[in-house]
């Protein structure tokens, strides 16, 4: 999936809880609190979310108990994750004891593949609203402060959201995501996300751009062009003389202003063309990182996934993003202790991080999601503590590896946009480089949102630090 700076887990791509900006709350009448999980698809949801209810007189509050509804906009990607969400509908159920009026929800991937068990069995929702329902959450919400049971899970074809303009969610006024397209028409063994967010569909050109352009207005200098695959990127206008690829859409938005960074992410291995790589090349404003996932280095694991992809042609693909992009930065997702992977299976995906050398990666050992191909198809019957003892030398290669890389970049200089104050140091801002590597230098006169030449002087496995210079 979609990453920003990259964490390590042993199960499940977690993002942090998060509640809303204020988003001048004081001029609405009601309130609601949300909360998102997962990946960077389900927080630019929830900003479409906020977006609808916004025009329903709803405003966002970071103060739970003056909300009288609350969301969690939830993933399935990890058994750890369902149980982390969970958790937290059971502690707002024990709220809403002290408040009768609350109402809970729950959208996304999780409310789609659990609406019967969290609303009828174990009763910890009041309404369930899929990924591809949002726009009925006005009449859902209605509906369950009247009594009533409130679900709408069904998938469309057609919803892209396109003409909703998200309302931003704790953000930095720097960065942000810009969704060109949902669902998924690869059907990966492992993965859910086809079952619960539907078929693929292309968002208008014309609305992505124009959203990307209205960002660099309200002085953001950094968008992500968001799918669960944009490399299969394809729209087609209604009058069908009109037609725009991935890389058509990657320049016109680069093309918008110079200023402008433009990244993207996730790319399945099998769909990115040269023709992408080119335009890359072409524009120094499109950042020169590629999410790559590979899942595993092993063949014959790979076909049990389908990924459609070898071991062969993957590294291929790899040397072919370096020949076109020699600076390119590479991340990727790897899970070890997949159905039936025996030791020379690991001991391939092993070799494949020696050949790549990833600068970032996702990790984590196998886990079964009901539903699944793999769960129909497969026995999962590799033992938890050999699964984990895999991810523990899948984790450490990486981190040699990493570190390895971070060193290689000492005594180069790097243009660094600036996303805010290091965490560590009023003293020190941080921001990222073309390839995605996290920078961290000292304050002197620069702010949030400027680009500053960064001479890199010392490093760790995950940040680079150095000096600016003129």
């Amino acid at each position: 999936m979609l990453d920003q700076n990259t964490k390590v887990h042993d199960e499940s791509r977690q993002g942090e809880a998060f509640s809303p900006a204020a988003n001048h709350s004081n001029t609405y009448s009601k309130k609601f609190y949300i909360e998102s999980y997962g990946c960077a698809m389900n927080f630019n949801d929830s900003e479409i979310v906020a977006s609808i209810l916004n025009d329903e007189g709803f405003g966002a509050t970071r103060n739970l108990e003056e909300a009288s509804l609350i969301l969690v906009n939830t993933c399935s990607i990890r058994e750890k994750a369902e149980q982390t969400v969970r958790k937290r509908l059971t502690e707002f159920k024990s709220a809403k004891k002290a408040n009768p009026g609350l109402l809970v929800g729950i959208l996304g991937c999780m409310a789609e593949r659990l609406k019967g068990k969290l609303l009828d069995e174990e009763k910890l929702v009041d309404l369930v609203v899929g990924p591809d329902a949002y726009r009925s959450l006005p009449a859902l919400i209605a509906e369950a402060n009247g009594g009533q049971k409130s679900v709408n899970v069904l998938l469309s074809r057609e919803e892209t959201y396109g003409d909703i303009s998200p309302v931003r969610l704790d953000n930095n006024g720097v960065t942000s995501f810009v969704s060109i397209m949902r669902g998924c028409n690869n059907m990966c063994t492992f993965c859910v996300v086809p079952f619960t967010r539907g078929r693929e569909r292309s968002r208008d050109a014309y609305s992505i751009v124009r959203e990307a352009q209205e960002l660099f207005d309200n002085g953001y200098r950094e968008v992500t062009l968001l799918g669960q695959n944009v490399d299969s990127y394809y729209w087609t206008s209604d009058s069908g003389d009109e037609t725009v690829t991935f890389a058509q859409l990657l320049e016109k938005v680069a093309l918008l202003h110079p200023l402008l960074r433009v990244r993207f992410s996730t790319s399945h291995p099998k769909d990115i063309t040269d023709e992408v790589l080119h335009v890359m090349a072409k524009y120094e404003n499109i950042c020169n990182y590629i999410h790559l996932p590979v899942q595993s280095g092993s063949t014959r694991i790979l076909q049990l996934m389908n990924r459609t992809y070898t071991r062969e042609w993957y590294m291929k693909k790899v040397e072919r993003i370096r020949e076109i992009l020699p600076d390119c930065g590479l991340s990727t997702d790897i899970i070890t202790g997949f159905c039936t992977e025996t030791e020379e299976d690991h001991q391939d995906t092993m070799d494949m991080m020696r050949f790549v050398r990833y600068d970032l990666a996702y990790m984590y050992f196998y886990s079964e999601r009901p539903g699944t191909l793999a769960a129909r198809r497969y026995q999962d019957d590799i033992p938890e503590d050999v699964k984990k003892r895999r991810l523990a030398e899948v984790v450490e290669l990486h981190r040699q590896n990493s570190l390895a890389g971070m060193q290689r970049e000492v005594g180069r200089t790097f243009k660094v946009l600036v996303e805010g104050t290091s965490k560590r140091s009023a003293d020190e801002l941080f921001g990222r480089n073309d390839q995605n590597k996290v920078i961290v230098f000292p304050k002197e006169n620069y702010q949030k949102g400027d680009y500053v030449m960064v001479k890199v002087e010392s490093c760790t496995s995950g940040t680079l630090r150095g000096v600016a210079v003129k």
